[in-house]
């Protein structure tokens, strides 16, 4: 078996125009470790081709064509970015894990998640989003309210004084974001309570949530808000270092934790999510948990003292990293074929579907 992968791999630090932590522009991405870490446990499958997703992707993946590609690439522009490489599957007919390009153009738009999540029931904080500042006068929402980009993954523009108290607070970081990230900003009703992150595995109604993530937001910085954003997930936690924040198994009431997984899974089935996602959940005023958003191509760095949330579910679980990756191929290959992987395993290139261009290259 031939498996791809697909990703965007961080740009060296040291060939940088900034200085370390300064910018966000490349947060989504994976280094060099997180991407050879997949590959190694991809080649449990056979033959692991690297696909980086730039501009000549699609040329490379016509030219191999492989049975599946393991997607892991963020894109970097634009609201769609994380739904062209599973298009460019499609298009040229080739199997892929994850999504599809429908479920992650509408997951990172937050606004047109929260929309659908609404529309269906499930809990949402209200929320407002504006192109231009002036639209702040028909917001009619109750302070504190926190404001982020729309369409930004990792934490990107999620800062810690995004949480606004007053109407001057809530001009000035509106005005900061729309200029720096060129793109309307969501403005949320603050959930003042605890916040979760569930890893889901599978799909239907075989989908099942790993050990939920609770924050201990009291391990941050002195005065530090309560808020898992750009800060604590990138500056604050360092291995030097590292923040401690993640309490896995989450140490809340039966109740609640039932009540987590149920909300996590409707947003996972409303939104049309496949093979795996992280959602994240913060509980309202009332008790209530709310959908914060969904991360249907979460982050899986390998190193277990960084707090890299899906692999710390699955450990939890009793599932290695390795076992992991693999668990989402296996899953994505029983929906796509209705059969395990391994019957592919023994017929190597099994269900292939060459062209004729590709057959000659």
């Amino acid at each position: 078996m031939q498996i791809g992968l697909a990703y965007n791999q961080k740009p060296d630090p040291s060939a940088a125009d900034e200085p370390p932590n300064t910018s966000d522009a490349f947060a989504e991405w994976d280094d060099p470790a997180t991407i050879d870490a997949v590959a190694h446990a991809l080649s449990r499958f056979g033959k692991v081709v690297r696909l980086e997703a730039d501009a000549s992707f699609p040329h490379k993946l016509a030219l191999v064509r492989p049975d599946i590609v393991f997607n892991m690439a963020e894109g970097l522009e634009g609201e769609t970015r994380e739904s062209l490489v599973p298009a460019i599957c499609e298009f040229l007919d080739i199997r892929y894990t994850g999504s599809s390009p429908l479920t992650l153009a509408l997951s990172l738009h937050k606004a047109r998640a929260k929309e659908l999540l609404s529309y269906r029931g499930v809990p949402t904080a209200p929320f407002a989003c504006v192109s231009q500042l002036a639209e702040l006068d028909r917001i009619a929402l109750p302070y504190p309210l926190f404001v982020k980009p729309v369409a930004e993954g990792s934490s990107k523009g999620v800062f810690a004084d995004n949480l606004c108290a007053t109407r001057a607070e809530l001009e000035e970081r509106t005005q900061h974001l729309l200029e720096r990230y060129a793109q309307p900003v969501l403005i949320e009703t603050y959930l003042p309570g605890p916040e979760f992150t569930v890893a889901i595995l599978g799909n239907g109604l075989a989908a099942a949530c790993l050990p939920i993530i609770g924050f201990d937001f009291s391990t941050l910085p002195a005065g530090a808000r309560p808020v898992y954003g750009y800060e604590a997930k990138w500056i604050w936690d360092t291995p030097e270092h590292p923040l401690a924040i993640f309490q896995c198994p989450a140490p809340i009431a039966p109740e609640l934790y039932r009540e987590i997984e149920r909300t996590a899974l409707d947003a996972y089935n409303v939104l049309g999510c496949r093979d795996w996602c992280r959602v994240d959940v913060r509980i309202d005023r009332f008790g209530v948990p709310n959908i914060v958003e969904l991360n249907p191509l979460p982050g899986i760095i390998p190193d277990p003292a960084m707090n890299s949330c899906f692999p710390k579910a699955a450990r939890a679980a009793g599932i290695s990293y390795d076992e992991l990756v693999q668990e989402v191929v296996q899953v994505a290959w029983r929906r796509i074929t209705g059969r395990n992987i391994s019957e592919a395993l023994e017929a190597p290139r099994a269900g292939s579907r060459p062209t004729p261009a590709a057959a000659s290259a």
